[in-house]
C-alpha cells in the first residue's frame, strides 16, 4: 500500500505586487516573474510620471510577493 504524499503548492509562473511611486503618489500594480528568484532588484520607469524607481521584491515562503520602490 503506498502512501499519498501531500501536494506541494506551485507557485504561479507570474504574480502581481503594487508599490507606492514616490514622485506621484499613484499606485503602480507590477508583474512579478518568480522563475528570477526569492529577491529582486531592478530599475523601472514609473508607468505614470516617468521617474526611475528602484524596486525590491520580495517573495516570501507563502508565495505572497511584496515590493518596495525608491528614487533611482
Amino acid at each position: 500500500m503506498s502512501k499519498k504524499r501531500p501536494r506541494r503548492r506551485r507557485p504561479a509562473a507570474d504574480l502581481d505586487a503594487t508599490y507606492i511611486c514616490d514622485s506621484c503618489g499613484e499606485e503602480i500594480v507590477v508583474p512579478v516573474d518568480v522563475s528570477a528568484g526569492s529577491h529582486q532588484d531592478y530599475v523601472e520607469d514609473c508607468p505614470v510620471c516617468c521617474h526611475p524607481m528602484t524596486l525590491h521584491v520580495d517573495i516570501g515562503a507563502d508565495g505572497e510577493a511584496r515590493i518596495h520602490g525608491e528614487h533611482e
